[in-house]
């Protein structure tokens, strides 16, 4: 058997964790069978309880754009560590990472840091209600934004894996404040804004979305989003919890040059550390308290081993001058080599991609919103799934999410991928 090992460790988690996994997608209960337990990772692979290698195409849901356990970033987390682990008081760590950031992320003048990226998303909603005085907000089907409970209105990933995408728990109080539109279709936000005239306080949305598969903004969709809130007094939020310092290091608001009012933050700014954070606009980040009257706080925020290793990594992304041109042109070959052998196979698919973000829908020609994921072949996903995983190549486990690339990736990972894809049987 080959996941003995894993089998056993999921058998005893269900006795102990709902689900026998801490967060849901992790369970494979979209593509079926026994979730892989991972015991190490170290640079683009990782090592399973059963002592067998994977190349990851995964890296943590992104945060290990390095690669794991990149050896400065390790070296910096243990020369912290030796000094605390946490203190709850401020640290010049913290002041560090948040100078940083500001100095090189456009339109950022003020940053606040938080354990998680759900915490960032919950928190920019709560500012940008405080500064506007409404409720509403507007959010896409199909983008997640964490589990706060204004955010599980037909939202993607987890959600969508399991057919459920409105949460139990939910109350209709709060889902009547929450507002959704069609990815990609400003004209419906432009209808929104119109039926509740002065009541939305924001728009939220994965600048790229990263929570039904890789689904890139079109037709100048950002631009009129950034239109349409200045017309309306709204606030535009980015969640580039997933494309903050990987799409570029200023994000998705360098790579489309469109302005957000706040952003938030997760994944990479962490080095792999739980860690989230949102920033913007002077005027908006002065309402949190201490300093305003929006409430926000958390025993974690600004972690000094997650700073630290936020920073590292950061930093190193930083200073190497050819990263983002190396890490995407790995991205474009992987890309266009699987696109072409499955065109030799005759499978029809649409490979979606932005920067070292990717994703692969089966038996459908374009992904522009959630309802086009949804009519993907996700049956013939899972059986490419776990095929690849018999041959060493870890994907996400649902055709809903997204690939993330590390620089760790190189060209004889990318060989070994497209020899296991060679061999994929569909039939």
């Amino acid at each position: 058997m080959l996941y003995q090992r894993s089998s056993a460790l999921f058998t005893e988690a269900q006795k102990y964790i709902p689900g026998g996994v801490n967060s849901p997608v992790r369970a494979f209960k979209s593509v079926g069978g026994v979730p892989v337990f991972i015991k190490s990772a170290k640079g683009a692979y990782l090592t399973d309880a059963d002592d067998r290698k994977y190349i990851d195409y995964i890296n943590s849901w992104g945060p290990a754009i390095l690669g794991h356990t990149h050896p400065q970033v390790l070296e910096d987390i243990k020369m912290q560590a030796e000094k605390g682990f946490s203190f709850g008081t401020p640290t010049e760590i913290e002041t560090e990472i948040a100078k940083f950031i500001i100095e090189n992320v456009p339109n950022v003048d003020q940053i606040r840091m938080v354990s998680s990226g759900t915490e960032a998303c919950m928190s920019a909603i709560r500012v940008a209600r405080g500064f506007t005085g409404r409720d509403k907000i507007i959010k896409f089907e199909g983008c997640y934004h964490g589990h706060s409970d204004s955010f599980l209105i037909k939202a993607g990933s987890g959600a969508a894996t399991f057919g459920n995408p409105n949460s139990p728990g939910v109350t209709a109080g709060t889902a009547k404040d929450t507002l959704l539109a069609r990815y990609n279709d400003a004209d419906q936000v432009a209808d929104l804004f119109r039926l509740n005239e002065g009541e939305i306080a924001a728009v939220i949305v994965e600048p790229v979305a990263g929570n039904m598969g890789c689904v890139l903004p079109e037709n100048d969709f950002l631009q009129k989003l950034r239109k349409l809130c200045d017309e309306n007094g709204a606030v535009l939020i980015f969640d580039e919890v997933m494309t903050g310092f990987r799409l570029a290091f200023g994000g998705a608001q360098e790579a489309y040059g469109v302005k957000a009012d706040l952003v938030t933050y997760g994944k990479v700014i962490g080095g792999g550390l739980p860690v989230g954070a949102f920033a913007g606009r002077q005027e908006i980040m002065d309402c949190l308290a201490p300093k305003g009257a929006v409430y926000q706080a958390g025993t974690l925020s600004g972690n000094p081993l997650a700073m630290r290793a936020g920073l590292t990594t950061l930093q190193l992304i930083k200073n190497d001058a050819s990263f983002y041109e190396r890490i995407n042109k790995n991205t474009e070959m992987l890309d266009f080599e699987i696109g072409k052998i499955l065109n030799e196979k005759g499978i029809s698919h649409c490979i979606n991609r932005k920067g070292s973000m990717m994703s692969l829908f089966f038996h459908i020609t374009s992904v522009s919103n959630f309802d086009e994921a949804a009519k993907a072949n996700h049956s013939l996903f899972n059986k490419f799934f776990h095929q690849l995983l018999e041959s060493g190549i870890y994907l996400p486990p649902s055709g809903y999410e997204t690939w993330f690339i590390s620089d760790a990736i190189k060209s004889e990972e990318i060989d070994r991928t497209l020899a296991a894809i060679r061999k994929f049987e569909y039939s």
